[in-house]
């Protein structure tokens, strides 16, 4: 599995709103600046995000966006596999059964790259955005995500 910048993206909209969960709507222009996302990615972003009714979003002066559904509602595994597609690190092992290949049988990799799926699936499909509100409030920060290495 590859988390490409949409992917590192839509989790931190998702971290940022649920943050602010129970509160007023956020403006898109504060989360693009608290998470440093450009605001064009974001709007793609939001546009998923909403079709996918994780989030829901009020026009005008006084809009923003807001999660549609409570924190521990919501998986990582669910924001990853709508942007990103499938937890398998290659396509044989997938849960959708796409990219069978003729080597299936005989394959020394299918096994391990299987159990490396079940094993990320079994993380993220655990985790909510309420556990990673959670975290993120013990590593003492309240709203700026620096994920510099």
């Amino acid at each position: 599995m590859k988390i490409t910048f949409k992917g590192d993206y839509a989790l931190k909209i998702m971290l940022d709103l649920s943050l602010e969960y129970g509160g007023p709507l956020v403006q898109m222009k504060e989360i693009a600046r608290r998470q440093d996302i450009p605001k064009k990615f974001l709007e793609q972003i939001v546009v998923i995000l909403k079709g996918a009714k994780y989030i829901r979003t009020v026009r005008g002066p006084k809009g923003g966006i807001a999660l549609a559904k409570a924190p521990a509602k919501i998986t990582l595994g669910e924001i990853i596999r709508l942007i990103e597609g499938p937890t398998a690190p290659i396509a044989c092992v997938n849960s959708a059964g796409r990219g069978k290949c003729d080597f299936e049988n005989r394959c020394a990799f299918r096994e391990v790259f299987g159990e490396i799926t079940h094993l990320i699936n079994d993380v993220v499909d655990k985790t909510t955005f309420a556990d990673m509100v959670e975290r993120h409030v013990a590593m003492g920060r309240k709203r700026v995500m620096d994920f510099s290495i």
